[in-house]
């Protein structure tokens, strides 16, 4: 006899909690605390079904749907709604723009496709100009000190000198935190969209098992490097996307917002 539905989805994502579950306790979040907090999530996502369906959100509906208590819905439904934790990474999602254009514009690039040192001041090609094509609203000596923060760049005498190939943060629990939580809620939001049959978006994996170390060590550098060769191609589409609608599209019409990744992970099975 088959199993029901409920139950191989609640075991598919208790695997993908495992991971979870030790970041949590790593970082001092008990499973008393975790569960409360999920509760606003439950609730949250309890309304998008109904509203989805078309049915009335009563405290009643979100409370056999979600299995919250109707105590609880009441009182979390009625709290003042928390500020948005994404506000405060704007700074981050500004110099993440300039970077994007700076390992994607021919023009910005040497005769290797490597970024290339950007003067300051004036110059056409110039750190100012790549910033200003950006925003306006925002100085280029503020992001160029937020890169600087972030050991995403150098500044030397002929100028500004990118040091990491694709922009990561290397300082900052939050910020790396911030990163984590796109990536992952956007990969298990396309994955959990296929196994419910509502879309087709590309979530593929290359699986290989019986390796020793040092293939594992070939391995993660050709998929570096496979990432490195897409993240250009990808990128380079993606501005010239963005700059298209922004030309020419309707604000009404720009709506969507899309992400592609990789990502490469191994272990000893033992």
């Amino acid at each position: 006899m088959s199993q029901s539905s409920s139950h191989i989805v609640l075991a598919c994502v208790l695997r993908v909690m495992r991971p979870l579950a030790r970041l949590l306790l790593k970082n001092g979040v008990t499973y008393t605390a975790f569960a409360q907090a999920l509760k606003p999530v439950f609730l949250q996502a309890a309304h998008d079904e109904l509203n989805s369906l078309g049915r009335p959100t009563t405290d009643s509906a979100v409370s056999l749907l979600s299995g919250v208590h109707r105590r609880d819905v009441r009182n979390l439904t009625r709290l003042a709604p928390e500020e948005d934790q994404t506000a405060g990474r704007e700074p981050l999602s500004l110099v993440s723009q300039v970077v994007a254009r700076w390992l994607s514009e021919p023009a910005l690039l040497d005769a290797e496709g490597k970024p290339r040192t950007l003067e300051r001041g004036t110059a056409a090609d110039g750190f100012d100009q790549l910033v200003a094509r950006v925003s306006s609203d925002v100085r280029p000596r503020a992001v160029l000190d937020e890169l600087l923060r972030l050991g995403a760049v150098e500044e030397t005498s002929e100028g500004v000198r990118m040091l990491a190939r694709v922009f990561t943060p290397r300082q900052g629990l939050e910020e790396m935190a911030g990163l984590f939580a796109d990536n992952l809620h956007d990969h298990l939001a396309a994955a959990g969209k296929n196994l419910q049959g509502e879309a087709n978006f590309l979530e593929q994996s290359i699986f290989v098992d019986q390796l020793t170390a040092e293939s594992v060590a070939r391995l993660s550098k050709v998929s570096n490097q496979a990432w490195r060769n897409a993240f250009k191609s990808v990128m380079q589409e993606a501005q010239a996307r963005f700059d298209e609608d922004a030309l020419k599209a309707r604000p009404e019409d720009r709506t969507h917002r899309a992400r592609f990744g990789a990502y490469f992970y191994s272990e000893d099975e033992d």
